[in-house]
């Protein structure tokens, strides 16, 4: 859906399946979302989480991540679920009725940490801007949504989000 005034861009292609080795992608400049990942993107980045709060072990602190991402929001649905890794999609919350946001999440329990990932499958630009339309931080807020209910730290500076258009 493209005119003169504004272009969208989707792209699935950035999942963890799609990387040779295991990782979580990084969120680029043209996209909306956090990551772990992004540690070349200050302004995509987020530290990880340390499950030691709650638990020392793992496999307790990956069953209540998975708990409180099914009860974040009605309307997401796990894709995928592993011993280590989920995948979930959410309606993207703004602009409305766009497309998809991914959730992905990645247990280390050799560090106790959660690597993760939240990123607007579409990205909406409107002339003669270079860098998308404001996801009005709703991906980073729905991670500390998620976090605050499991009551787990952070490993570093809080990230604030974005203050764009």
């Amino acid at each position: 859906d493209t005119n003169p005034t504004r272009t969208i861009v989707e792209c699935t292609g950035e999942l963890r399946k799609f990387n040779a080795d295991g990782r979580l992608s990084s969120v680029s400049a043209t996209e909306n979302g956090v990551s772990t990942s992004a540690v070349k993107n200050p302004s995509r980045f987020s530290p990880p989480w340390t499950y030691l709060t709650e638990t020392s072990d793992a496999k307790v602190a990956w069953k209540s991540l998975v708990d409180a991402v099914r009860s974040v929001d009605d309307r997401v649905e796990i894709v995928e679920l592993t011993d280590e890794y989920l995948h979930a999609t959410i309606p993207t919350e703004f602009p409305q009725g766009v497309s998809y946001d991914d959730l992905e999440f990645l247990i280390r329990p050799e560090d106790n940490i959660v690597m993760y990932r939240s990123v607007s499958r579409t990205s909406v630009f409107v002339y003669p801007l270079t860098q998308p339309i404001s996801d009005k931080n709703s991906n980073l807020n729905r991670l500390e949504k998620i976090r605050d209910k499991l009551g787990w730290d952070i490993l570093g500076m809080r990230q604030t989000g974005s203050n764009r258009i």
